[in-house]
């Protein structure tokens, strides 16, 4: 099964190298890596340059947004299965999509997601929140239920049939998006009890109140778009349903799977020049 990965970003010198290199890692063969930068003006070119052997798009232009650029990319994608991983986002493990690719073939399902822990953007080793789902029931998202979108994966052709990521609603796309496919177009689900992704601390819907707020509100547009019901109590229920997140307890467990399966170590990449079977769009 071929997987499309597709890896958005703007000057994100500090973080894109960990995050290319995660998926260099993996154990599954055919993987089709996209890039989509938005005319970086930092080191970020330059470091994807030095990927091109394994990157198999990369376009850098001037885009409207990171939804936007995540749409270019689905739009590229020839995979049979296509997922997002952010710039400052790692697999958690060298296995990470050889078990979503099972979890697609052993469950015949539309759609797979796992866990993630946050990481503390200046201790990397440092848990301080762990997103742990549940089984997949259509229905949770009357209660403002979500899966973690950094570790959901999804049949491409179901992309071409139900559309891509709205624009228009800014921090609330991916939730929109899930909503849309999950709940109003009751596409099947299945839940991979691991964690599949290290993601940073911090986020475009995150920060202030008066974003948080903003985003509250966005997540509310896009819940009556979706024809979720009660949408004004589920937009509230929403932000309320992930504070057992940063427990305790939580956190233990989640540092315990991650000891038990280390975290991908990274190794320092030579520089290549293999640019044979690469489309660059500039």
């Amino acid at each position: 099964m071929k997987v499309s990965i597709i890896t958005v970003c703007l000057n994100s010198e500090k973080t894109l190298a960990d995050c290319i290199r995660s998926v260099r890692r993996q154990t599954h063969d055919d993987i089709e890596y996209i890039v989509i930068d938005g005319k970086s003006d930092d080191a970020t070119t330059t470091i994807i340059h030095e990927n091109l052997d394994f990157i198999k798009h990369f376009v850098s232009e001037t885009d409207r947004g990171m939804y936007d650029a995540i749409n270019k990319g689905l739009k590229i994608a020839t995979g049979d299965i296509v997922g997002i991983l952010n710039s400052d986002d790692v697999f958690a493990a060298d296995d990470a999509v050889e078990k979503i690719v099972a979890c697609f073939n052993e469950r015949q399902t539309d759609a797979v997601y796992g866990d993630l822990v946050y990481t503390d953007a200046t201790e990397p080793d440092k848990i301080v929140r762990y997103w742990k789902s549940k089984p997949y029931n259509r229905n949770n998202f009357c209660w403002g239920w979500m899966p973690a979108h950094p570790t959901f994966y999804i049949r491409r052709e179901l992309v071409k049939k139900y559309g891509y990521y709205e624009n228009h609603f800014y921090t609330a796309a991916d939730y929109e998006f899930m909503a849309r496919y999950l709940y109003k177009y009751k596409c099947t689900a299945a839940y991979l009890d691991e964690i599949l992704i290290n993601m940073h601390t911090g986020g475009m819907s995150n920060g202030s109140l008066k974003r948080r707020l903003r985003a509250n509100r966005r997540d509310y547009l896009a819940m009556k778009r979706n024809k979720i019901p009660f949408a004004f109590i589920v937009s509230i229920l929403k932000p309320l349903s992930k504070l057992h997140q940063y427990k305790n307890s939580l956190l233990m467990q989640a540092s315990r799977s991650l000891t038990r399966k280390p975290v991908v170590r990274y190794l320092q990449l030579d520089r290549r020049q293999q640019l044979e079977n690469v489309e660059i769009i500039s």
